[in-house]
């Protein structure tokens, strides 16, 4: 198995030059306005400035000429800067600049003192994403996992991310200790209300299929809320027979020292069937799972003390 520390990108960087303009006043943000009344629907890439894949959708929806058939339709690439500096030769080093721009989505964060280039951007972006009524981020991960959606934790999340149909896996979970997400953000994740916000994990960052999961992701979601013309969408949509299945996060396992390892090469999505199953070490301490039929969820390829090593979930529908 090729290690995905060292995978070969091969996606190239789209050129997002020629949208910085937009027609927004903000840096790289294009909105589409249709005559008949509708959602705004926000389509976010580049949260981490090397997760490409999310840019090639989007660029690929500007060359197909995508407008609205309602409603308002608004094109976002986030962490430019940091995209900027992306170098297939070292293509870690640019998921952000200053800090995790997934984790600052916090009014103590965006309304404080605290200054970075994140932060800048966050709150150059916030009225967009404030005005959106459904918000589609898309990601990838290092691991070679297959595709899920992240859903928050409301029901209209999981019921977002299951109209799309693909991808197969969906967690349902509350985000993460170290800082609040965009899908976490403000009314996206209130228990009453419309507005939704979910997060896509297109597959592993430099394979090819992460950026066509990306745009199918994007077409799945205009096509099922009637916003694109279905002649333009349809011939782009993969047929998918896998059935959907909902994980609901119940645990995050920390690691408590630097000698935290996996007991087999976990990619995540793993479904371990006995409850008890030993899926790592922590030094001495033996990881277990607590449940019969327990998932493993993004398994970290690199443990650190005191970062979440794994997190654990039951399938649940």
């Amino acid at each position: 198995m090729t290690d995905p520390l060292f995978a070969p990108v091969e996606l190239t960087p789209p050129d997002i030059a020629p949208y910085r303009r937009g027609n927004t006043g903000i840096d790289h943000v294009t909105s589409l306005t249709a005559d008949e009344p509708g959602p705004h629907v926000v389509l976010n890439a580049l949260v981490h400035g090397n997760e490409i894949s999310g840019a090639i959708a989007l660029d690929a929806l500007f060359r197909m000429g995508v407008r609205p058939r309602r409603g308002r339709l608004s094109l976002v690439f986030a962490n430019t800067a940091a995209y900027r500096l992306f170098d297939r030769q070292n293509p870690y080093a640019s998921r952000f600049i200053d800090e995790d721009f997934n984790r600052i989505w916090s009014p103590e964060l965006l309304d404080g003192r605290r200054d970075s280039v994140e932060l800048r951007r966050a709150r150059q972006l916030r009225p967009v994403y404030e005005s959106a009524d459904l918000l589609l981020d898309l990601h990838s991960m290092t691991a070679d996992t297959a595709p899920l959606t992240l859903c928050g934790q409301t029901g209209r999340g999981r019921d977002l991310a299951l109209g799309l149909r693909y991808p197969a896996w969906i967690v349902a979970d509350g985000g993460h200790a170290g800082g609040r997400r965009l899908i976490d953000y403000g009314a996206f994740a209130e228990t009453e209300g419309c507005r939704t916000a979910i997060l896509v994990e297109c597959g592993q960052h430099w394979r090819a299929e992460t950026a066509a999961v990306a745009l199918e992701s994007c077409l799945r979601l205009l096509l099922g809320l009637e916003i694109l013309d279905p002649d333009l969408a349809g011939p782009r949509l993969k047929t998918r027979t896998d059935p959907q299945r909902i994980v609901a996060v119940t645990d995050a396992v920390t690691a408590d020292s630097e000698h935290f390892r996996f007991t087999a090469p976990f990619v995540g999505m793993e479904v371990i069937g006995r409850a008890g199953t030993t899926i790592g070490w922590d030094g001495d301490r033996s990881i277990r799972t607590p449940y019969d039929d327990c998932v493993l969820i993004m398994p970290a390829r690199r443990v650190k003390a005191g970062q979440t090593a794994v997190r654990l979930g039951r399938i649940v529908g």
